[in-house]
């Protein structure tokens, strides 16, 4: 039963991480159900109201810095409405529309899209895009940290107390 509990609490760190990168994955909500699993395996001994609060924080974090940064990677690069909605559909259809580079040119097409439809013209748009897929960037490299700091301080707690 060990073996079986840590790799489940291991394969649900891969799929919270490989989630930073692929939006159809749980992402952060993969690897807070980990530290259930090890409850649930282990025992929920080592956590206290301090490793809740802290992780539930993080988590919340993540979802609104995941769409924080992104819509102001469009809107520092002085997009509408229309094309934060754009690169919002783009991240989600993209994976799916253009399997092998979905990912980022979804945002950037979808920014781009929007921001013509709102009447801006193509240098415009184009600048839109490249904020949008900078804010995607960006939102990424957010979202791996924050989810490593999870991770790291479920070993440093498990390991501590």
């Amino acid at each position: 039963m060990t073996v079986l509990g840590w790799l489940l609490i291991i394969a649900l760190f891969l799929v919270g991480l490989a989630g930073a990168v692929y939006p159809i994955l749980p992402g952060a909500l993969a690897i807070y159900f980990a530290f259930f699993v090890y409850g649930w395996f282990f025992s929920f001994g080592s956590f206290g109201p301090v490793f809740w609060t802290v992780q539930t924080v993080i988590v919340a974090a993540l979802f609104i810095a995941d769409y924080v940064v992104g819509a102001w990677g469009v809107k520092k690069f002085g997009g509408s409405r229309a094309s934060v909605i754009g690169s919002t559909i783009g991240i989600i259809a993209g994976p799916f529309v253009i399997p092998a580079f979905g990912l980022i040119l979804g945002p950037l097409i979808g920014a781009l899209v929007g921001e013509l439809l709102a009447g801006s013209d193509i240098k415009k748009a184009l600048k839109v895009g490249w904020g949008s897929l900078l804010g995607l960037l960006t939102s990424t490299v957010v979202k791996i940290l924050l989810q490593l700091a999870m991770i790291i301080l479920f070993f440093i707690w498990i390991w501590r107390f």
